[in-house]
């Protein structure tokens, strides 16, 4: 498909972009679980050399322009990076100011039907050109969940950086298990198939520091390098710049924690 444009990212944040011509950016599908055409956006470095991939998982307000700028920080350092859509199949996010409509849409999504999208995405950025055989992902909220449950139940991945991903332990508020969600990403953490690293904020509640501390005693039985931060000063989704839960001095300590755990497990191969 075509390039885009891409554009600088908001002054003042972690990673930023400043000059979007070191970066190509278009919008693309993949084929994801059931060959269904899923929607995603790639980032990559204009330059000739071959790069790391990176899967990158949206929150629940979907694939924005904050999701796009992540993409285009992680092409920025030198990753091929591909943000997908995981509301592909319903046309789009909920509407984000009904939480209500939103946690029902979560808690509907088959957990098989959005692992066989990230499994394609994976795939998909391995075919590329230009990319190297070692895949990464990042997620942000929900898409922390999904990063974990990637890592746990499927080999695709070098490396995995949970940020703050909720319902990790349960399926819902009331339930462990439910249909869509049959078993939750903690209870799989032991059989942890990559080097994982997880950011909690110290004010969250879901996932709350404690439950951060069950997840590095579980993943670590995986004899996997884990390492879960709890960031002070921040509650959940420290590091959305745009919502008022941002916080930019533990958003900036977080990228500088992401970006050498990536280069660790995917560029000194």
């Amino acid at each position: 498909m075509p390039s885009i444009e891409v554009k600088p990212s908001p002054q003042g944040v972690p990673g930023a972009v400043s000059d979007p011509t070191r970066i190509s950016g278009e919008e693309l599908t993949f084929a994801g679980a059931g060959d269904t055409q899923v929607n995603g956006y790639l980032a990559r470095p204009a330059d000739a050399s071959s790069h790391p991939g990176m899967v990158v998982i949206h929150e629940a307000s979907g694939l924005i322009e904050h999701v796009r700028d992540v993409c285009n920080r992680l092409a920025n350092v030198g990753y091929v990076a591909l943000g997908v859509d995981l509301y592909t199949r319903e046309g789009g996010p909920p509407p984000t100011d009904d939480l209500q409509a939103v946690m029902a849409r979560l808690f509907a999504m088959s957990d098989e039907t959005v692992l066989g999208d990230l499994q394609g995405a994976a795939d998909h950025l391995r075919s590329l050109d230009g990319v190297t055989e070692q895949i990464g992902c990042i997620g942000f909220c929900m898409g922390g969940r999904y990063t974990l449950l990637f890592a746990c139940a499927s080999d695709r991945l070098n490396a995995a950086v949970d940020c703050w991903g909720g319902f990790i332990d349960r399926a819902t508020p009331d339930e462990r298990s439910t249909r869509p969600r049959p078993t939750p990403p903690l209870e799989m953490a032991a059989s942890l198939n990559c080097p994982l690293l997880a950011a909690i904020g110290a004010e969250d509640q879901n996932p709350s520091p404690e439950l951060g501390a069950q997840l590095r005693e579980q993943a670590g039985a995986s004899g996997q390098d884990v390492k879960v931060d709890i960031y002070d000063g921040a509650g959940h989704a420290f590091f959305a710049d745009y919502r008022p839960t941002y916080r930019p001095e533990p958003a900036a300590k977080l990228w500088s924690e992401v970006v050498p755990f990536l280069h660790k497990h995917l560029q000194t191969v």
